[in-house]
């Protein structure tokens, strides 16, 4: 039997998922069936989630064309859930603010550097509620920096301690605290909707 505050996240992003479009963006080489992105997936049925053909190539326009890909058919707004390099696109594409992002869950980014995708990273606010999840002991980007990103980017910072890069091989599956993670973002996603309209 489920916990009941499970039960509360399952209601509160099936609700969420009338207001917007849910999308998963993975990193190098996708998420396999045991990552916590494809569990997702698998238990709700609202996911929307990035395809390409050439997921073991670092290009990030390659990334960062399928989300907008994905995103010019849909109507609604969209919050997008990366993954490492996915992390990284996720950026780029609503710092563009060509396409209807509202918010972005950022777990475990990859370090730009590390992939030579500087120049396409934003260094200023996304413009969006944005949380960064990241670990101490990530061997993609040293916690310090993470921190670093996160306020550039005027994101929130989610510190898991020490928890690799928070993928299958770190053992992360179902990762409900990731959920629960989600739906305060939805949730400051609702209000700082709410606040714009509001303001005009």
């Amino acid at each position: 039997m489920e916990a009941p505050h499970l039960r509360s996240v399952d209601q509160a992003l099936t609700d969420a998922s009338a207001r917007y479009d849910f999308v998963l963006v993975p990193g190098l080489y996708d998420s396999g069936p045991e990552h916590w992105q494809s569990i997702w997936q698998t238990r709700y049925g609202f996911w929307l989630r990035v395809s390409q053909s050439r997921w073991n190539n670092p290009d990030i326009g390659l990334w960062i064309d399928a989300i907008r890909r994905l995103l010019a058919g849909r109507h609604r707004p969209a919050i997008l859930i990366g993954h490492s390099f996915g992390a990284l696109a996720s950026c780029c594409v609503a710092a563009s603010g060509e396409q209807p992002v509202v918010g972005l869950l950022l777990v475990a980014p990859s370090e730009p550097s590390r992939f030579e995708v500087d120049d396409h990273v934003p260094i200023t606010r996304l413009g969006v509620p944005a949380i960064v999840v990241a670990s101490h002991n990530d061997p993609l980007m040293r916690f310090p920096r993470a921190v670093g990103w996160s306020k550039l980017w005027h994101a929130d910072i989610a510190d898991l301690g020490e928890a690799g890069h928070i993928n299958a091989e770190s053992g992360f599956g179902a990762w409900t605290y990731g959920l629960e993670l989600l739906c305060g973002l939805v949730a400051r996603i609702d209000l700082d909707l709410r606040s714009r309209t509001v303001s005009i």
